[in-house]
């Protein structure tokens, strides 16, 4: 699937691994939580960049102290009114502190993607079509906010607070 960052369509440098596949020799890859549990040590002393794709159910605190040797993880949207992937994320970005890339992947809605930015996703992987143009709508879409976030951005309640009356 194609790839979409904050700076725009992009090849993807990460290849996603069934369970049994071979590791891929250079190139980074995306495996599931299973996996690495099961081939920790050969994958992080690779020499090349390593992911891990987390299903809905499956918490980012379970990587334990290895999140900051990820490069990157893949948060699975299952169907789009599956809002697990927002909570983690957020919890990536603000309690773990994980700075590599927190990408969004599976079944997520154009309207979503303003909210994702919000709690710390910075890559998508998008369905062919999708493009350049509607990821920057969607982005731009949202003006004032009324939640806080992993973002920092100032709440509508904030704004209302500080502005002179």
């Amino acid at each position: 699937m194609p790839l979409i960052t904050v700076d725009g369509l992009k090849p993807d440098p990460f290849v996603t691994l069934a369970d049994d596949a071979a590791l891929p020799e250079e190139s980074g890859a995306i495996v599931s939580l299973a996996r690495f549990r099961k081939d920790r040590e050969a994958l992080l002393s690779r020499n090349a960049p390593i992911g891990v794709r987390l299903k809905a159910e499956e918490s980012p605190e379970q990587l334990g102290e290895d999140v900051h040797r990820l490069s990157v993880v893949a948060l699975e949207f299952p169907k789009f009114r599956d809002g697990r992937a927002f909570s983690w994320a957020r919890q990536l970005r603000t309690r773990l502190g994980f700075a590599g890339e927190v990408r969004a992947v599976g079944d997520f809605l154009y309207d979503q993607i303003a909210h994702q930015r919000r709690v710390g996703f910075d890559a998508w992987e998008i369905t062919e079509g999708f493009s350049e143009t509607q990821f920057r709508r969607a982005l731009g879409e949202i003006t004032n906010v009324y939640q806080p976030s992993a973002d920092g951005r100032k709440t509508i309640r904030d704004l209302r607070v500080s502005s002179p009356t």
